[in-house]
């Protein structure tokens, strides 16, 4: 298999190597953790670091089962320290390791080891290491294959802009499925397989529910309903008027633990007058809109709410803080902050209709600040500019992200 450079993150590791800082790879199953890692191991090697000072370990390996105990694990990290040069250790899935936080707190003790982590659960960075660890830590927060990662790989090259995208909503992002030259029945059982995975091992297993058939109810319904705001207490009542019965907190814990997976992204609405998020009505993405369209078939094929989960993620990637903007009665898609401010984006599939441009130019028109604003659409039209409103080409906007370490 071909693999496909994450740039991005490289880089990040890269720009922290040899500091004294813990550095986690997080991100949902298969999104490419474990290959960002070997790509990395291999720029040491290139720097003429010896395979001696490289220790490397993946826990969902059976091989490395005995090294699930914390005592042992130690023992196996300090018995195989370069002498007298810096060790490079990196730990594959770590929460499979019962109470790795311990290790990892003694290890960082060292100054000769570096330290790389990866997992696929966000209660990595919530609960002791995070409590040990403050300060001394970094999260990357992976994802599957932005579009301009999918087009890197070059399989359809050959073919227009649009019809690549179409490829990569009706596919997947996921990096492995690639291989798969868009046959759609072995992209679909991979995806089932992949989802089923997470089910099982992160949600099932570790949350001990018993009720899996309301988990895939719950899923099914915030996969169906991305874009649109909702409520646990909304999701629950629908639920049982289709005769699953579901309290609110039950689903509740349920979102949650999608979210802890990285199945589902968040996005909390903030009024943008009173300066405040709101604590109703978020909105929910999916991680990979190939995993919905395997789990809903093809009848959940909105462009409109597809293109703006797909923006929503690519903002993330690109290092915002995302919310969902509110001007008294009228919705931005999206307020995007970062260390240089805060940008909006309005997203439509398209806007050549008159009334639709113009409904959807209207509440960054209402805002009176002097932040960027952006409409993205699928039109293939040239850069239009509306009273300091840009509107861009989407795919355009996706294909060429700007460098960031």
């Amino acid at each position: 298999m071909a693999l496909i450079e994450r740039k991005t993150y490289l880089d990040r590791l890269v720009a922290w190597q040899n500091q004294h800082i813990i550095k986690v790879v997080t991100g949902v199953r298969r999104c490419g953790k474990s290959t960002l890692l070997a790509q990395f191991r291999d720029s040491l090697l290139n720097q003429g670091i010896k395979k001696d000072q490289i220790i490397s370990i993946n826990f969902e390996d059976f091989d490395a089962s005995d090294l699930r105990a914390p005592k042992a694990l130690h023992a196996y990290v300090k018995a195989h320290l370069a002498t007298g040069k810096m060790t490079y250790v990196f730990f594959d899935e770590i929460q499979q390791v019962d109470n790795f936080q311990e290790v990892i707190n003694s290890l960082f003790l060292n100054r000769n080891i570096d330290i790389y982590l990866t997992g696929s659960n966000a209660n990595l960075l919530s609960g002791e290491l995070a409590t040990l660890l403050t300060g001394r830590y970094i999260e990357i927060a992976m994802m599957p294959l932005s579009f301009a990662e999918y087009l890197s790989a070059g399989k359809d090259s050959y073919v227009s802009l649009e019809t690549r995208y179409r490829h990569y909503i009706e596919t997947t992002s996921f990096p492995f499925a690639i291989e798969f030259n868009y046959i759609p029945r072995q992209i679909e059982e991979y995806l089932n397989g992949l989802y089923n995975t997470i089910i099982v091992k992160d949600i099932l297993a570790r949350k001990q529910i018993n009720d899996s058939r309301l988990l895939e109810s719950t899923t099914r319904f915030l996969l169906d309903s991305i874009g649109s705001r909702i409520s646990t207490r909304k999701i629950a009542d629908t639920l049982t008027s289709m005769g699953r019965k579901a309290d609110f907190k039950t689903v509740e814990r349920y979102v949650q633990s999608l979210e802890e997976s990285f199945i589902l992204y968040r996005a909390e609405r903030y009024d943008i007058k009173g300066k405040q998020l709101l604590k109703t009505l978020e909105k929910y993405y999916v991680v990979d809109i190939g995993l919905r369209r395997a789990l809903l078939g093809k009848k959940s094929m909105d462009a409109g709410h597809i293109l703006e989960n797909i923006v929503f993620l690519e903002l993330k990637r690109r290092g915002y803080k995302v919310t969902i903007g509110k001007y008294d009665d009228l919705e931005i898609d999206f307020v995007a902050e970062n260390e240089n401010g805060t940008t909006y984006f309005q997203v439509s599939a398209t806007v050549r209709d008159q009334t639709t441009l113009e409904r959807e130019l209207r509440p960054l028109q209402k805002i009176r600040d002097h932040y960027p604003k952006y409409l993205l659409t699928l039109d293939n039209d040239p850069e239009t500019e509306h009273n300091g409103i840009r509107q861009l080409n989407a795919l355009e906007w996706l294909a060429h992200p700007p460098q960031r370490v």
